[in-house]
Formats: C-alpha cells, structure tokens, sequence
C-alpha cells in the first residue's frame, strides 16, 4: 500500500475534481520514462531534465484526453471526473476478455479489495492506444479517488 502522503500529493483540490475529468498519476517509481510529457497535448506535463524524475503534472492545464493513459507503460495513470452526479474513473486494462458496455462490475482499490460497485460507461480500443484499452466505469463521487481496478 502507498503512502497517504504519496497520494495526497498525486490528488488535485476538491474543486478541480469538480470541474471535470483530470489525469492522476500514480507513478512513484523513478525510472527512465516521460511518454505522458511527450504526449499531452495540452502540455500539462512538466519536461524536467532528469528523465528519471517522477511526472509533475499540472492539474489546470490537463484537459482530461486520456493520452497519457495509453501511452503509460506502468499503467499508472487514470483520469477521474468528479464534475456530474456521478463519478467517472478511466482505467487502463490489458487483459482478456474486455468486459462489456452496461455491465455491472465490482470496483476495487490499489490492494484488490472491493470499494463499490461500478458500470462499464464505454470501452475505448483504437489502434491508436497500442493495445490499452481504457474502461470507462461510473463510480459514486465520492469513490473516484479510490478506484483502480475492478472485478468481473
């Protein structure tokens, strides 16, 4: 399990939850990778020197795309949007079978326990994400900061 200080410090303020879909990087490992700065549009990412160094993400540039999903080999990255009555959490998946749209699923945190129950909002599958999907899930509000996985 993570530190609560490393997550505190990867989670934007309540008020830019509700403003819409943001990327949250939980990349605490560093290691020599920067395909999320090279691939935001919204050049969101900070480009530091040491491309060891952790990302540094700049919460009211993000526009929410989801590039950086795909594009992360750590798979370390979600965007959540707290914004509607429901949440939205989107996840990276690289597993079989992809599940389907409307489907209830059990939604789980970082250690694999159950949270709440989530639907599968869209599954997002083009060339373009080299075989990382990303799942939509609606999740309760309050719940976008803590899932990260989910259960058939």
């Amino acid at each position: 399990m993570l530190p609560t200080a490393s997550l505190a410090a990867v989670t934007p303020h309540q008020e830019r939850l509700a403003r819409g879909a943001v990327a949250i990087v939980e990349c605490f490992q560093e290691i020599p990778c920067n395909p999320c700065a090279t691939n935001c549009p919204s050049q969101a990412f900070a480009l530091v020197s040491d491309i060891n160094a952790l990302p540094v993400l700049d919460w009211d540039k993000c526009i929410g795309c989801g590039i950086c999903v795909a594009c992360c080999p750590g798979l370390a990255i979600f965007i959540v949007d707290g914004s509607g009555e429901q949440g939205v959490v989107r996840l990276p998946y690289e597993f079989l079978p992809l599940p389907e749209v409307g489907a209830t699923v059990l939604g789980v945190g970082r250690d694999g326990a159950a949270v709440c129950g989530a639907t599968v909002l869209r599954v997002q599958n083009s060339p373009a994400q080299d075989r990382t999907p990303i799942i939509w899930l609606q999740v309760p509000p309050e719940h976008i900061m803590s899932v990260r996985h989910f259960k058939f």
